[in-house]
């Protein structure tokens, strides 16, 4: 009987083996009765199957029933006793019914089991649960009784369910497995292989086999009924699927059974798989061998072109990854097959090991040949394409090169014209990298393309390149013409704003000279205002006022020389003169306001001069000295030049436009004036004096005259 037919009535716990035994050793069989009606067929049922586990030794020993009827009827009891009458009579020692605490009515006296024991065959005995360890140790009796045994009954069947499982899956696949090997044996010996010799097991060896070492791992650590062991008569320790239930010993020896059949049939597999893998691998090599002689060398013979444009270079790109990619599909068939020959080879069989390395040989001799034209051809494409984009970015660069060259120069600065001229030359700088360039790659691609390649068994076939070569070397030229073209332009573009960058100097260095000549102008009004305290000074001024007028002039003709380069630098440029609305009548402009300014300063210089002199001569005479008489009009005309200068320094300076200035301010202008009035003054004092010394001589001769009288 196995457990999974009666499942559900198991699941009931109608009864139990927990593992614990009596003082004999016999096993306890607990029959748990609860208030609901208990099915006795059921309950014959669950004895039936638990009874058939243990050992014939084991049922020797008499089995201890407790049947718990605390929780049950007295008529329900009594059946259940006189059952075990029927179903294991001679194994019966003991039968102990627990009583509830309030015991049965008296109905119980009228049938005494301990009268019954010779038609019974065992003693039954009426006990409470407290006094139940007077015939079973504590540590045997589960905890409904007081006890400390651990049982878990759901657990004890799913084990159960386990080794009844690894029992029936092992025992049928030993018999498969001892009938393939005999099969298998036999067919070695005819060296013929029939249909039967590929059968394979019903269960997983390994799986069943992994099965039975946890099942025994379980056995082993006395924990296959859920529980940890108990304590015996002479403190030893049992366990009920250990050594009395033979179940460790039974899955011990299925083990050893399997494990040694399994062995066996590792190595017919082994067989098996090696003869099939050799015959795959026969079948493949050819395949793989077949196909890239064939379709695969032929896709390479058609293609030898590197095309005439990126796009172009691109498609045969495009064209020749799709190639490689279906070889990449033989080539990963070849790579699983090498590592299988190798596999084969190092498993020493000598029978086949010649076969096999010729295969290697054959399948590796045709893939590195077909790799290595798979490879050349890549590279050449991809020179193609680095020499296609060299070319088209020169091209690029020298369009953009010769629309600077087109364009109008129109700059605002000589510092633009410096920034345009260097951006030029950076371009053509670029232009013969770019150039250097696109040389260095189409030799590379030349070079590749003269090489000879071997597309097949060693056979050299010379691909007809003339085509490419003729287009790699008119690309090569065609720039190289483009790009003379661009340097010539360059260089009259370089000479026109280099006269550009002159003229621009020229039109700044003559605003600079109009700046100078303001400044000048501004400078003579505003410091040039002394007119000198006596004749000597007055003199030094006057040096200084032609140096002055000098250092304008030359100011001046340097403006007017810039102005007309300036005229004959835009005649060379063909564009309209800067300078001659702006910067010339400007020059001109300020030249006649420094002119009537310088004028005017020299002419009060000049006046000052003579008054100075004059004063100076009437300053030195002394009025003793009757030779040296003051002259009236000398005094006269002293004075009259004193007030004409006094005047003179009141006026402002007229432009030629209309407009007038002053020479500095009017404080400094009445410093000046004053040192003239007091000049003045002294003459002044000087000709009365003399007036006074006239008088006397005067009154002096006409006393004299009345005297001589």
């Amino acid at each position: 009987m196995e457990a999974t037919t009666i499942l559900p009535v198991l699941k009931k716990k109608l009864a139990f083996l927990s593992g614990g035994k009596d003082r004999r050793s016999g096993l306890i069989l607990t029959i748990p009765l609860c208030t609901e009606q208990t099915s006795m067929e059921e309950l014959s049922t669950t004895l039936d199957y638990l009874l058939g586990i243990p050992s014939e030794k084991c049922k020797a020993r008499g089995f201890t029933v407790i049947v718990d009827g605390r929780k049950s009827q007295w008529n329900i009891v009594k059946t259940v006793v006189l059952m075990l009458q029927n179903v294991i009579p001679a194994e019966v020692s003991l039968v102990c019914v627990v009583k509830p605490d309030e015991f049965w009515d008296k109905k119980v006296t009228h049938f005494c089991f301990w009268k019954e024991k010779d038609r019974l065959g065992f003693e039954v005995i009426l006990v409470s649960a407290n006094k139940l360890t007077r015939y079973i140790e504590p540590c045997q009796l589960t905890d409904e009784f007081g006890g400390s045994l651990t049982y878990d009954h759901l657990d004890w069947v799913n084990k159960r369910l386990v080794f009844e499982k690894f029992t029936k899956e092992s025992t049928s696949l030993l018999d498969e497995l001892t009938v393939i090997n005999e099969n298998e044996k036999g067919c070695q010996a005819e060296k013929e292989r029939s249909s039967e010799s590929n059968i394979l097991p019903s269960f997983d060896p390994e799986t069943v086999l992994q099965t039975g070492h946890e099942l025994l791992s379980e056995l082993q650590q006395r924990r296959f009924n859920g529980s940890e062991g108990g304590g015996g008569g002479g403190g030893t320790t049992w366990s009920p699927m250990d050594d009395e239930l033979l179940a460790q010993p039974q899955v011990m020896k299925l083990l050893d059974s399997l494990r040694e059949q399994y062995t066996k049939y590792q190595e017919v597999c082994r067989q098996r798989s090696k003869r099939s893998q050799l015959e795959e691998i026969q079948t493949k090599v050819m395949q793989v061998v077949n196909w890239l002689e064939g379709p695969g060398t032929d896709q390479l013979r058609t293609q030898w072109g590197i095309g005439d444009s990126i796009r172009a270079s691109q498609a045969l790109q495009q064209k020749h990854e799709e190639i490689e990619s279906q070889h990449s599909e033989w080539f990963a068939v070849y790579v699983e097959l090498n590592q299988q020959i190798a596999a084969l080879l190092s498993a020493g069989d000598e029978e086949d090991l010649m076969e096999l390395k010729n295969l290697q040989q054959q399948l590796s001799d045709v893939c590195y040949r077909q790799a290595s034209q798979l490879e050349f051809r890549q590279n050449v494409l991809q020179s193609a394409h680095e020499f296609h984009m060299t070319a088209q970015d020169l091209s690029q660069q020298l369009d953009g090169l010769l629309g600077m060259l087109c364009a109008d120069v129109a700059p605002a600065d000589g510092a633009a014209i410096q920034q345009t001229l260097k951006h030029l030359e950076e371009k053509l700088k670029s232009v013969e990298g770019a150039l250097q360039s696109l040389r260095e790659k189409g030799q590379v691609l030349l070079d590749q393309m003269t090489t000879q390649t071997s597309f097949s068994y060693g056979k050299d076939v010379t691909i007809e390149n003339k085509e490419n070569v003729d287009h790699i070397h008119s690309v090569t030229e065609d720039m190289q013409l483009r790009k003379q073209r661009c340097e010539d332009m360059v260089d009259v573009r370089r000479l026109k704003m280099l006269q550009m960058v002159q003229l621009f100097k020229c039109e700044e260095d003559a605003s600079q000279a109009v700046e100078w000549l303001g400044e000048l102008l501004d400078a003579l009004f505003k410091t040039h205002i002394r007119l000198g305290d006596d004749a000597q000074e007055t003199k030094v001024l006057l040096e200084k006022h032609k140096k002055f007028v000098d250092v304008a002039q030359s100011t001046y003709d340097y403006g007017r020389q810039l102005l007309q380069a300036t005229v004959v630098l835009c005649q060379s440029l063909r564009c309209t003169t800067r300078s001659s609305g702006d910067t010339l009548p400007r020059l001109n402009r300020v030249w006649k306001q420094f002119t009537v300014t310088s004028d005017e300063r020299q002419h009060r210089l000049e006046m000052a001069s003579a008054f100075h002199t004059a004063a100076e001569k009437i300053l030195r005479e002394s009025p003793e000295s009757a030779e040296m008489m003051l002259d009236l009009e000398t005094c006269e005309e002293l004075d009259s030049m004193g007030k004409s200068l006094l005047e003179r320094l009141t006026v402002a300076v007229i432009f030629p436009d209309g407009s007038e200035q002053f020479f500095g301010s009017p404080g400094e202008m009445a410093s000046s004036a004053e040192s003239i009035r007091d000049r003045m003054k002294l003459v002044e004092e000087k000709r009365f004096l003399q007036e006074e010394a006239e008088q006397r001589l005067d009154d002096d001769t006409l006393e004299a005259g009345p005297r001589e009288t």
